[in-house]
């Protein structure tokens, strides 16, 4: 499951206002090397079949199976200085946050 704070959710939604067509957040994890990850968020159309799916206070939040057991205990935060972070175990646990379980 993934945490998002009160601040990313939203940056998200008025990010989303100007691109109507596009309503999924889809977040993803790579590996960049053996010892960095690169996270994205980009804006889709639609969910694919494999995604685990979570509705967070009128979002709608797409990550594929093999990056959602890697996102476990990561926090999506949003600040104007350092834009999104995503912060890993306790970093962003005393933030404001909206979780809703999984749903699948």
């Amino acid at each position: 499951m993934i945490a998002i704070t009160i601040a990313a959710i939203a940056k998200l939604k008025a990010i989303q206002v100007n691109h109507p067509a596009d309503p999924v957040v889809r977040i993803s994890v790579r590996d960049l090397d053996e010892s960095r990850l690169s996270f994205s968020i980009t804006l889709e159309a639609n969910t694919q079949p494999d995604d685990d799916v979570q509705q967070i206070d009128g979002l709608t939040i797409a990550v594929d199976r093999r990056s959602a057991l890697r996102m476990e205990g990561v926090t999506v935060d949003y600040t104007e200085s350092d834009g999104f972070r995503f912060l890993h175990d306790g970093q962003g646990r005393s933030l404001p946050l909206l979780t809703i379980p999984t749903l699948n």
